[in-house]
């Protein structure tokens, strides 16, 4: 098998230069924006050198999502770990402290980062384990669960939720035929209510749903990682571990959204989408024991926004865009 299957490929190809991650203030320590066509030349090299500087064997088939590489990987020492090499993009730029911040605590661990090359070396987990296999709704509390374990203290660097609405603002009052005014309008008087009022901020993973959790290798408990030293008698066994963060600064509540908005068959099976839709929004609620106000109206924007984005997409959103229409209305009074 190839390094760089055809499939990632495909979808990065064709990528222009991030023009979000070339526009932050701060470059120093960041990647340069590329697109993705000279980004996948330069891949293979990029791999080969950081398997050289991290002393790392590869031990397996490539993997990947929308953004990443994944290839497993050995350590010097035997132990098993997986590269991570991303297409920069400003989503990305914080994955590395926010990983850090975590340090294993209902995150995958962070082994070794290489900011500047958007790599990361990480503990590897069970790729064909994911709580996507899980009945919703046990998903949905393992969701809530994993809130808990993440909530820390929001990082300086990394992007406010605050700073992200100013944007939003503009998409919202954007207007589009493709998209219901009432509920554009009705997203742009919530905003402003939510930000006004917002706790303090924590770090918030912003896109934890059920592909991002995986189950650890079965022999996890009887490593020892550097990440495990001086916890009194190790750390103990763990059950699922979030993945891909995309880590901004702001409150739980707003990262509630993507449980709801994925698993698209389920929802479409649902003889009541508004109870299917504000039942999976509430068991995360529960379980992280967030505000259901806070919850139901942020998940309402963000669905919004979702329908939005899409419409600049038509026609090859449209199923998307319907489906993020009605879920939005689903979380209206």
């Amino acid at each position: 098998m190839p390094l760089v299957p055809p499939s990632f490929t495909s979808l990065i190809q064709d990528r222009p230069a991030d023009e979000l991650l070339s526009a932050l203030p701060d470059r120093a320590g960041l990647p340069a924006a590329i697109d993705g066509a000279a980004w996948l030349r330069a891949l293979p090299g990029l791999v080969e050198s950081l398997l050289h500087d991290w002393r790392l064997s590869i031990d397996g088939t490539s993997r990947h999502g929308e953004c990443a590489l994944v290839v497993p990987v050995r350590r010097q020492t035997g132990d098993p770990a997986a590269l991570k090499v991303t297409w920069p993009h400003a989503e990305a730029r914080d994955e590395h402290l926010a990983l850090r911040a975590w340090d294993g605590r209902g995150a995958v661990r962070l082994l070794a980062a290489e900011p500047v090359s958007c790599a990361l070396l990480l503990e590897r987990l069970d790729a064909d384990r994911c709580l996507r296999a899980e009945p919703l709704l046990e998903a949905c509390e393992v969701i809530g669960s994993l809130m808990r374990d993440l909530d820390r203290p929001a990082l300086p660097r990394v992007d406010t939720v605050d700073s992200m609405a100013r944007r939003w603002v503009g998409q919202l009052s954007a207007m589009t035929p493709l998209v219901p005014r009432r509920l554009t309008e009705q997203a742009a008087a919530t905003l402003p209510g939510l930000l006004a009022d917002a706790p303090a901020a924590r770090l918030v993973h912003e896109d934890l749903h059920d592909l991002n959790v995986l189950a650890p290798l079965e022999d996890d408990h009887s490593r020892s990682d550097a990440s495990d030293v001086d916890r009194p008698g190790g750390s103990p066994p763990r059950g699922w571990v979030a993945i891909d963060p995309k880590p901004v600064s702001g409150e739980w509540a707003y990262a509630v959204a993507p449980i709801v908005w994925n698993r698209a068959d389920e929802a479409a099976r649902a003889s009541n989408l508004r109870t299917h839709a504000r039942l999976r929004a509430d068991i995360v609620t529960e379980a992280a024991g967030l505000d259901e106000d806070r919850v139901r109206a942020w998940t309402f924007v963000r669905l919004v926004l979702n329908a939005v984005r899409a419409a600049d997409h038509a026609p090859a959103s449209d199923d998307f865009r319907s489906r993020m229409i009605a879920l939005a209305k689903a979380f209206t009074d």
